[in-house]
């Protein structure tokens, strides 16, 4: 049987990343925090937030499961939210999940440049969930710089603005996909990601 990492976005910057039964949630968000979005009721193993503003840090969202053992394996890249040290901002955590030979980067709320060291901690990815919105994150122009540096196999893009949710300061998924050649457009909101999938640029459908 093929290793995969089920990825469920749930709606802004909110994965669910799924694997031999153990789940990981990634920045929920807070009821009401997120224009356009419905309330969310999840259950996971394990919640991982990039930082603590509410609409990614919605821990009460999540009813956590136990007495699963953990499959994956994260590490956790210190960085901030904005491109002065995290004087506007604060602090955000990039998280590094791996397992069945499938290594995805969320990247949380990014709004700064990464150092040598910390691009090298990215290489090798299958999957980079990575925001591109620009204002409160980096843009999308950005966002595409870091995704080519990175070539990961998948890029998911997130954080963004369309005509029915998200904040209205920042930009329109339009913006990223106009720099990309390798859309794949998903009618669901889930993927599998395994480690000998063709390289694109992921587009999920959200689904209230």
């Amino acid at each position: 049987m093929k290793n995969s990492i089920q990825l469920t976005w749930m709606g802004h910057s909110c994965f669910l990343a799924s694997y031999e039964g153990y789940t990981l949630v990634l920045d929920p968000f807070s009821h009401n925090t997120v224009p356009g979005l419905s309330p969310l009721s999840i259950q996971g193993n394990q919640v991982l937030c990039s930082h603590l503003h509410p609409d990614h840090h919605g821990v009460e969202t999540v009813s956590l499961l136990s007495g699963q053992k953990n499959p994956f394996q994260i590490e956790a890249i210190p960085t901030f939210h904005d491109p002065e040290q995290g004087a506007l901002r604060g602090t955000n955590t990039i998280h590094i999940f791996s397992a069945g030979g499938i290594r995805i980067a969320h990247l949380g709320d990014l709004g700064c440049d990464l150092s040598q060291e910390q691009m090298q901690k990215l290489q090798g990815l299958t999957a980079l969930l990575v925001p591109v919105g620009g204002f409160y994150t980096i843009n999308a122009q950005q966002a595409n710089h870091l995704a080519e540096a990175l070539s990961p196999t998948v890029i998911i893009p997130m954080h963004y603005r369309s005509d029915t949710f998200g904040y209205d300061c920042i930009g329109t998924l339009e913006e990223f996909l106009s720099l990309r050649t390798d859309c794949v457009f998903y009618p669901g909101n889930s993927i599998e990601i395994t480690s000998d999938m063709p390289s694109q640029t992921a587009v999920l459908t959200y689904a209230p």
